[in-house]
């Protein structure tokens, strides 16, 4: 084999040398994928110890061909058994290699061979002779000394004009293949982008994926129209080699592919998108998957002629300018209505950038740079540059020397970043602060980095920020070195990262801290591979449709064309939501740290999070944050609120709750009216049912809740999460949760962002208090019954419990009214946002008067009445003011609270029986106390004495609720 003509797959051999060519191009092959999965040595150096080791080289191969060959009459077990005794064999023959390096290089051979799933080696082309390219399937898992994160699977293609990869991080999964030109670590790029991905994809049904391929034969001073081809040439290898390992399915079996053998369960599910140069190859992709019959049809490549055009749309743009316009509200200001400046990294011709310009006629860009050239504006006037801005986002592959020069202000220019020096009039300098007559365009654009500006808009490719303990190495981006700022230089006071890796994640942080307001780039620009995934799901439900003669293939692109708006809409909400839920986050976040830090330590604990790649704070700098009461910043949130849904959405799927009826709502509401309309059917047996219904729960959940609300529900009552969740549900429904979150953000722009998010807080907090009471009554079966027994009895609490309040709980209502008024909030809502403390008793109740058979407002105003006559309203709430000193104190701090609200409704109950039929309120209580002298009196004497004293601690709630206690 050593000795074999060096010659790729593909090429025209006598029989006995093509079997060598082929061999030798597999170990090739797998020495290619070792290099990318950062074996640190070179090709060359591994195929020389292969060539040293030739029986051992040769054992590899004969070692994958008992493992794939289909034509082997090994059954299954047999197969395995041999495999495992050649693995021996191998082992024995490498521990008599010599050098420690090439003992190293073969052990990786014989590992990733183990951890090979599936391989095109053995199928043939339409010639019956063998494919001019391969490809494996790896469990990355498997792998050793791969780089974390690990996806699921990933699979390598290789020929002699393409390499690529391709990783997933689940079954079900989907991201962008890009082209690459990063020929020795390609694997890193889409690592890096894949962690991204998973993070952004938390928001969607399928979890991360992406993929890269490196075209190796681009012709040298070609035309782009040759260079182009080739790239297409290498983009159809790589999905064929894709293709060609994937299961199909027919009428919903699983199709194994063709001379193949499977090490793994059936895996059917494969979806792309566009990425860095690929575009406009949607249409491609779905032209190769539609000659393989691949099961998905033209819903393989989102985006494609027959789908949602991001562009067109503006979809990514849109999404990110609604993390803006959060932003910009919690500073104050409008950005609809009031002019603020950018400085943008893009151009109009541009998708992110272009269509995030146009999204407000008030912004005034006053400079922006791609990268050809530098565009500066020192003072634009608003309507004629949005007019100019317009006229260049319609004109095809238009760039800043497209620009009407005279529109520009004074000082202001178009400058190409292919000069040496660019001079600087008085209006640059007094913009940019520099002082020289004239500098390198890379100076410029450092300098208008750091320029004071309202917003820096990210719609370009490159990492420009990076905090400063960072080099430049670790921004990953080496084409910007000299360009890229330190966060603490930063001039903006709003960042959107419309474009990827716009701001390294520690970057985030720095900025963060100083006051910037940011997400992460997986926030801010997570509409577009929403957008993608409606489009995927909505095709597979319309292909069932199709199937059943319920829509022809015309029909169903008429009808894609005219959800375009809707689905727009429901992709916003969710980007509208997800920015919120951070809002309320970070308010609460240096009071939750203790919470934050058990949470993302659990997390750890179960392999599911690495704060390390995650750029999570060490122990000792959440100790130091402890000490100056500073929580997580935004961005660190973000990835808290990301992996708090990815762990859910886990929880869910492997729990029944996507298959409660109770639930099937979600899954309607997450499609378009009209399909809701036409296709009920073809949505409630949807292919990915219980993904979507999974995925819409976990956010909702989480975005309403806070990334830390089921940890709380799980650790104060033992329940598993989907339990939690399902009590979660229960009480969104029973109070009416929802429905006040909607009327709170209608509020956007009328009252201080400052007022909505307090709003928010005391209905999530209301929720949680609701969630736990069902899970400690262990209500934790089929919503649909827990509804039945509750909802009619809960309303009626809810309208009678003003009434019915005690004089402190009527005052405290009253001035928390008259408060949520003055911030903004209509009457009806400030009623029910003020109501909502005092109703943590309402299902028992409820519970109580069905227990008794008595009425719900017999039973209500007999609770309101024993918390009135031992002041356990007053108690409760002075015991939510202290301020626990450690986790375990807020935990036993919760447990006294329920304690006494048990307390409180056996008391009620006890005293309902003591009063007879038709007795209720006071005369029920005095004829209970009469039966309970002497401990009533007990404590009586204790609750005067905690009143007296003014201040309540941990012991004294301990004390106050023993005494409760031993009264019921």
């Amino acid at each position: 084999q050593r000795d074999a003509p060096r010659v790729e797959p593909g090429g025209e051999h006598q029989p006995v040398e093509r079997i060598i060519v082929a061999r030798a191009a597999l170990l090739r092959a797998l020495s290619r994928f070792l290099r990318q999965a950062r074996i640190p040595y070179s090709v060359a150096y591994m195929e020389d110890a292969l060539a040293q080791n030739p029986r051992v080289a040769a054992a590899f191969v004969t070692l994958f061909e008992t493992l794939f060959d289909p034509a082997s009459a090994l059954s299954e077990e047999a197969r395995a058994a041999e495999a495992s005794r050649l693995a021996e064999d191998i082992g024995t023959a490498l521990d008599a290699v010599a050098s420690l390096d090439v003992d190293r290089i073969l052990r990786r051979f014989l590992n990733a061979i183990q951890a090979t799933l599936r391989t095109n080696y053995f199928q043939k082309d339409e010639t019956g002779a063998r494919k001019d390219y391969v490809s494996f399937k790896f469990d990355s898992a498997a792998l050793d000394d791969l780089p974390a994160p690990r996806p699921w699977r990933e699979i390598f293609v290789y020929s002699a004009w393409v390499e690529g990869v391709h990783l997933r991080g689940g079954p079900v999964a989907r991201g962008g293949l890009r082209w690459s030109d990063r020929r020795e670590d390609f694997r890193t790029e889409v690592l890096g982008l894949v962690k991204a991905q998973q993070v952004k994809n938390a928001v969607i049904v399928p979890v991360g994926s992406k993929g890269g391929f490196l075209p190796k034969r681009l012709p040298q001073g070609g035309t782009r129209e040759e260079v182009q081809a080739e790239a297409i040439r290498s983009y159809r290898t790589f999905l064929s080699g894709l293709l060609d390992i994937t299961d199909n399915l027919k009428e919903g079996a699983p199709i194994p592919p063709e001379d193949v053998v499977r090490r793994d369960e059936d895996d059917p599910y494969l979806v792309v998108a566009a990425d860095k140069g690929t575009a406009s190859f949607s249409d491609i992709a779905n032209e190769v998957a539609a000659s393989y019959g691949f099961w998905l049809g033209d819903a393989f490549a989102s985006g494609g002629s027959v789908g949602y055009d991001h562009k067109g749309m503006g979809i990514t743009a849109r999404g990110a300018w609604e993390a803006v316009k959060r932003h910009f509200r919690e500073l104050g200001r409008d950005t609809q209505t009031e002019p603020f400046t950018v400085v943008g990294v893009g151009d109009m011709s541009g998708d992110v950038f272009g269509n995030g310009m146009l999204l407000s006629d008030q912004i005034k860009l006053i400079a922006a740079f791609d990268h050809r050239d530098i565009f500066i504006d020192p003072s634009p006037d608003p309507a004629a540059s949005f007019a100019e801005r317009q006229r260049l986002f319609a004109l095809p592959r238009s760039s800043w020397k497209d620009y009407n020069e005279s529109l520009i202000s004074q000082g202001g220019g178009v400058f190409s970043r292919a000069v040496k020096a660019i001079p600087l009039s008085a209006e640059i300098k007094a913009l940019t602060g520099l002082s020289a007559d004239s500098v390198a365009p890379y100076q410029l654009i450092n300098a208008l980095l750091k320029t004071e500006a309202d917003l820096l808009w990210f719609g370009g490719i490159g990492t420009y920020v990076k905090a400063a303990e960072e080099s430049h190495a670790d921004a990953g981006d080496r084409a910007n070195d000299l360009i890229r700022v330190d966060a603490a230089d930063v001039g903006a006071r709003v960042i959107g990262e419309g474009a990827n890796l716009g701001v390294t994640q520690l970057g985030r942080v720095a900025l963060s801290a100083r006051g910037v307001k940011l997400n992460t780039d997986a926030v801010d620009n997570a509409a577009g591979v929403d957008c993608s995934d409606h489009e995927v799901n909505i095709k597979i439900a319309l292909g069932a449709a199709m199937a059943s003669g319920g829509v022809s293939l015309q029909g169903r692109n008429a009808l894609l064309a005219e959800m375009t708006d809707e689905v727009a809409m429901l992709v916003l909400a969710s980007n509208y939501a997800q920015t919120g839920a951070l809002s309320q986050a970070e308010a609460e976040a240096p009071a939750r740290l203790e919470e934050h830090i058990r949470f993302m330590r659990a997390m750890e604990a179960a392999g599911a999070l690495d704060r390390v790649v995650e750029r999570l704070p060490s122990d000792e700098a959440l100790n130091d944050r402890a000490k100056e009461e500073r929580g997580l910043t935004r961005p660190e949130l973000a990835v808290l609120l990301a992996y708090a849904k990815i762990g859910l959405y886990e929880d869910l799927l492997s729990s029944d709750l996507p298959d409660d009826p109770a639930v099937e709502s979600w899954l309607i509401a997450y499609f378009p009216s009209a399909l809701r309309d036409r296709f009920p059917d073809a949505l409630r047996g949807h292919r990915l049912r219980r993904e979507i219904i999974a995925t819409v729960l976990a956010n909702a959940v989480i975005n309403e809740g806070g990334p830390t609300v089921l940890a709380r529900l799980t650790e104060e009552t033992g329940a598993s999460a989907a339990e939690g969740a399902r009590a979660f549900l229960a009480a969104r429904a029973l109070f009416g949760f929802a429905a006040i979150g909607e009327e709170i953000d209608a509020l956007d722009n009328q009252t201080s962002a400052e007022s909505q998010i307090a709003m928010r807080q005391a209905v999530a907090r209301a929720h949680a208090v609701q969630s736990l009471r069902l899970l400690q009554r262990g209500e934790t079966g089929p919503i649909g019954p827990v509804l039945e027994r509750y909802g009619r009895g809960v309303n009626e609490v809810g309208h009678a419990a003003e009434r019915l309040f005690s004089d402190f709980s009527r005052r405290r209502c009253e001035s928390r009214k008259e408060a949520l008024r003055e911030a903004g909030a209509p009457e009806g809502l400030a009623a029910r946002i003020a109501t909502l403390e005092f109703l943590g008793g309402a299902v028992d109740i409820v519970a109580a008067a069905q227990a008794l058979d008595r009425s719900v407002i017999d039973a209500a105003s007999t609770y309101f009445a024993v918390g009135a006559r031992f002041g356990l309203d007053w108690l409760r709430i002075s015991a939510r003011g202290i301020k626990p000193r450690n986790d375990w104190e807020r935990l036993a701090i919760g447990r006294l609270i329920t304690d006494l609200r048990d307390q409180q409704s056996s008391i009620a109950a006890a005293a309902l029986k003591a009063g007879g039929f038709g007795a209720c309120g006071g005369p029920c209580i005095a004829a209970w106390e009469e039966a309970h002298a002497r401990p009533v009196a007990q404590a009586d004497r204790v609750l005067a004495e905690l009143r007296r004293d003014g201040s309540l601690s941990v012991a004294k709630l301990t004390v106050a609720a023993a005494q409760m206690r031993g009264c019921a």
